[in-house]
C-alpha cells in the first residue's frame, strides 16, 4: 500500500525570507514550492547592531533635516523618510538597504543646503576660539599701538627740527649779508654770568636809546629797515631755541642717548636766557650779538642733527621691519574675526588649525611690504607701507595671487625665447 503525498504548507513571505537568510539559496532546483533568495532579498536581511558609520551618518542626516526644517527649505518625502527609516532601524535592526538610503538622502541633503554642512551645525565651543583672537589682537595692539604713536611724534619732531634748521640757515646767511663782515670782536660768552643779578655793560642806556643808536649806528647800511632787521634777528633767536627745545624732546624717545650741550650751561641760574635770548636792551652794535647767536646755533644745530640721526635709525628700522609685521598680523586678526562673525551668522564655522598658517603666511607678507616705501595710487596720493602691510594681512590670498602672477609673466617673457630653433638661448 503506497504512502499518502505531503501536504502543501502555505510559506509566509516573511518566514521564507528569515529562512533563506540562515540557508544556501536553491538555484537551479525546479521545485516551484522551494522559496528562492533574490538579490533583492538579500539587502532585505536584518542586522542587530549598525556599524559606527551609519550612526555618524544618521546623526549628521538629522541635523541636515532639522536645519531645513527649520528655514524652510522644502525636502522630498522619499529623503525625509529614508532617514526617519534609518532612525527606526537602529533599535530593530538595519539592512543595506536603509543603509543605501541612508547615505543617499544625506548625499541629497548636503547638496541642497550647502555651504552649511552637518560639521558645521555641530555645537562647537567657541568660546576658546573668540578667546584665542581676542588675546592675539589685545597683545598686538599693546605693542603696536605705543611704537605706532612714537613713530608718529618722531617724525613730526623730525620735520619741525629739519624745517627749523633750513630756516636758521637762511636766517643765518641773510643776516651776516645785512650786518656786514664780522669783525674779531669778541662774541658775547654763552656761559652765565657769576653774579645773575648783575647787569650787563650796556645796561646803563635806556631800552630806547639802545633801539635808536642800532637804528642810526653803522652796523645797519643805509637803505635797510632797522625793525626788520631786528624782527629777523628776534625770529633767528626764536628758532634757536625752538630747534633746542624740540631736540630735547626728541632725545627722550632714544633715552637721552644723546649728549645735550647745553645741559651744564642751563642747569646755572640764569644760564639759559642769557645764552638762547637776544640781551635787553639790545647794544648799539649788533654784530658781536649776532656773532654770538650764531655760535649758540651751530652747538644747536649739530646736537639736533645728532639727535635727528640717532632716532632715524632707532624708528627707522622699528617701522620698517617690526611694524610692518605686526601690522599685517592684526589685518590677519581683523580678518579671522570677520570670518568667524559671518560664519556664525551662516551657520558655516567649522573649526580649523590652518589660521596658525595664515598669521606666519601674513609675518612673511608683512616683511616683504617693509621693503618697500610708499606706493603711489595716482599723481598725488601715496600709501603708507603700514597701511600696505595690514591690507596685506588681512586680504593674504590676494598678495601671493599677485606674486603667483608676477611670477607666470616673468615665466612667460622667457618662453619664447627658450623655444627659439636650434635650441639657443
Amino acid at each position: 500500500m503506497s504512502e499518502p503525498a505531503p501536504a502543501i504548507v502555505p510559506v509566509k513571505p516573511e518566514a521564507a525570507v528569515s529562512d533563506a537568510a540562515h540557508a544556501a539559496p536553491a538555484t537551479g532546483s525546479g521545485d516551484p514550492h522551494q522559496p528562492q533568495l533574490t538579490a533583492r532579498d538579500q539587502t532585505r536581511v536584518t542586522y542587530q547592531k549598525p556599524p559606527e558609520y551609519f550612526t555618524d551618518a544618521l546623526e549628521d542626516a538629522e541635523r541636515l533635516l532639522k536645519y531645513a526644517a527649520e528655514n524652510g527649505v522644502e525636502v522630498d518625502a522619499t529623503t525625509r523618510n529614508s532617514i526617519l527609516d534609518a532612525r527606526a532601524a537602529v533599535t530593530t535592526g538595519w539592512n543595506e538597504q536603509l543603509a543605501a538610503d541612508l547615505l543617499a538622502a544625506l548625499t541629497v541633503l548636503a547638496a541642497k543646503l550647502r555651504p552649511v554642512t552637518a560639521e558645521s551645525l555641530r555645537s562647537f565651543n567657541t568660546r576658546p576660539t573668540v578667546r584665542t583672537y581676542w588675546i592675539v589682537a589685545i597683545c598686538l595692539a599693546a605693542i603696536i599701538v605705543p611704537f605706532s604713536v612714537a613713530s608718529f611724534i618722531t617724525s613730526g619732531l623730525v620735520n619741525l627740527i629739519s624745517r627749523d634748521i633750513a630756516t636758521a640757515n637762511d636766517l643765518t646767511v641773510k643776516l651776516g649779508t645785512q650786518l656786514g663782515p664780522f669783525t674779531n670782536q669778541a662774541a658775547p660768552s654763552t656761559q652765565p654770568p657769576s653774579n645773575p643779578g648783575a647787569k650787563p655793560p650796556a645796561a646803563a642806556a635806556p631800552a630806547g636809546a639802545a633801539a635808536g643808536g642800532a637804528a642810526a649806528g653803522a652796523p645797519i647800511p643805509a637803505g635797510l629797515n632797522p625793525t626788520d632787521v631786528l624782527t629777523e634777528l628776534q625770529n633767528f633767536a626764536s628758532l634757536i631755541r625752538s630747534i633746542h627745545a624740540r631736540s630735547r624732546q626728541l632725545d627722550s624717545f632714544i633715552f637721552g642717548k644723546v649728549w645735550d650741550p647745553f645741559t651744564p650751561v642751563i642747569r646755572q641760574p640764569g644760564g639759559y636766557k642769557a645764552t638762547f635770548q637776544l640781551p635787553v636792551p639790545l647794544p648799539s652794535n649788533l654784530q658781536p650779538v649776532l656773532s654770538g647767536r650764531i655760535s649758540v646755533f651751530q652747538d644747536a644745530r649739530s646736537f639736533g642733527q645728532d639727535v635727528i640721526d640717532s632716532v632715524s635709525v632707532s624708528y627707522g628700522a622699528i617701522a620698517n621691519t617690526i611694524l610692518p609685521v605686526l601690522y599685517a598680523l592684526l589685518g590677519t586678526c581683523a580678518y579671522l574675526l570677520r570670518s568667524f562673525s559671518q560664519e556664525m551668522s551662516n551657520r558655516t564655522f567649522v573649526p580649523s588649525h590652518s589660521d596658525s598658517a595664515r598669521f606666519l603666511i601674513a609675518a612673511i607678507a608683512g616683511g616683504v611690504v617693509g621693503l618697500f616705501k610708499n606706493v603711489g595710487i595716482g599723481e598725488e596720493a601715496t600709501i603708507p607701507p603700514l597701511a600696505i602691510a595690514f591690507i596685506v594681512g588681512y586680504a593674504v590670498d590676494v598678495f601671493f595671487s599677485f606674486l603667483e602672477g608676477l611670477i607666470q609673466a616673468f615665466t612667460r617673457s622667457r618662453t619664447p625665447a627658450a623655444a627659439a630653433p636650434g635650441g639657443k638661448t
